[in-house]
């Protein structure tokens, strides 16, 4: 994929990157309000939705059309670029119409490739010029699919459009979970060792899904060597009508962007540090997933005590041991190791079913 770079040298120079605003556009005088405290703080693209694609209907879903009126009179008084998401052709028609300098394409969306198409089909059409002078963000699609992620970003770059950045939101999931959407970050690790000039811009609002996961996700993304942000920010984030809980206020950014450490542009991604954080996330794993066996071991507990059947079940125990056993070497893992493991995870499992007899 040959890319342009995604934004003017004078934005670019200030890492990271950052694309702040409300969730949704609610106000006009909601949408100025936030603007002019991230101008003030130095932010320089305005992000707010206009159209909101919720799970179930009733849901606030934007006021639509008529809130790009708002992002204008963003661009005309403060000169910050503007961002929106779009989810298909009639979207873009009427955002590009609207002055809007950055569309984002959302995790839905670029999960379809009939809608991603649609989009593509209206920029190509439109005059060399808005082409190369328009950047296009893709989300990556809500289930962790690499492969349908690059094909919604070579859509757009196929249409013509050479200003194309990835966004980072993470990944749904069913159940409890410490992040509303895992960041799952050897995808996007994965990503940049596939397109190494694509830049990649971190949500730490929709990973996080709580405000106050919001700076720590930032900081990991810097980590890694993320070119940017995109946050959401709402002067009165509590009465807000959408996501109310992950959305921080412009001082809050502010103070997170003044407090990040920025890695020095000679580290390298296979850097101690890189390395050591991919650890901490994987660890982030295998405790959650080793709470769900837990819960699971427990079902089975109280299915024991209700048919009356023994908590130890020896048979079943040898044979599965050795069928991991033979899974887990040929993983290349150690068979002692993985015998050790299973073992302590197994004892646990039983102590847990005994409590409940």
């Amino acid at each position: 994929m040959e890319l342009n770079r995604l934004f003017s040298d004078d934005i670019m120079s200030r890492r990271p990157l950052v694309l702040a605003g409300p969730c949704s556009a609610e106000s006009e005088a909601q949408v100025l309000e936030a603007a002019r405290a991230l101008a003030a703080a130095g932010v320089k693209i305005f992000r707010a939705g206009v159209w909101k694609p919720r799970t179930k209907p009733g849901g606030f879903e934007g006021i639509g059309s008529p809130a790009l009126s708002w992002l204008a009179k963003v661009k005309a008084e403060t000169g910050m670029l503007i961002a929106t998401e779009v989810a298909n052709e009639r979207h873009t028609r009427e955002a590009l119409d609207a002055g809007v300098d950055v569309l984002w394409i959302g995790a839905r969306t670029s999960a379809n490739p009939f809608a991603v198409q649609e989009i593509a089909d209206v920029l190509a059409a439109l005059p060399q010029e808005r082409r190369d002078s328009l950047a296009v963000l893709v989300k990556n699609p809500v289930n962790p699919d690499l492969e349908l992620w690059i094909g919604a970003m070579e859509r757009i770059n196929g249409a013509g459009i050479r200003r194309i950045g990835a966004i980072h939101r993470g990944f749904s999931a069913y159940g409890k979970h410490i992040y509303r959407n895992p960041p799952k970050w050897r995808i996007p690790i994965e990503l940049h060792r596939r397109i190494p000039e694509l830049p990649i811009i971190c949500d730490p609002s929709h990973i996080g899904g709580k405000r106050e996961l919001i700076a720590s996700l930032s900081q990991q993304a810097l980590d890694m060597n993320f070119d940017g942000l995109i946050v959401e920010c709402h002067c009165h984030p509590d009465s807000a009508l959408s996501d109310s809980a992950q959305q921080i206020t412009p001082d809050v950014l502010a103070y997170i962007l003044e407090t990040l450490v920025i890695p020095s542009e000679a580290s390298s991604t296979e850097s101690l540090g890189l390395l050591r954080k991919q650890i901490d996330r994987l660890d982030d794993d295998l405790l959650e997933l080793l709470a769900k066996r837990m819960r699971v071991a427990r079902d089975i507990g109280r299915y024991k005590k209700e048919h009356n059947m023994p908590v130890l079940q020896p048979g079943r125990y040898n044979d599965l041991m050795q069928k991991r056993v033979d899974a887990a070497v040929q993983l290349d893992l150690n068979a002692d190791f993985i015998k050790n493991v299973l073992a302590s995870i197994h004892e646990e499992s039983v102590r847990q079913q005994l409590e409940l007899q």
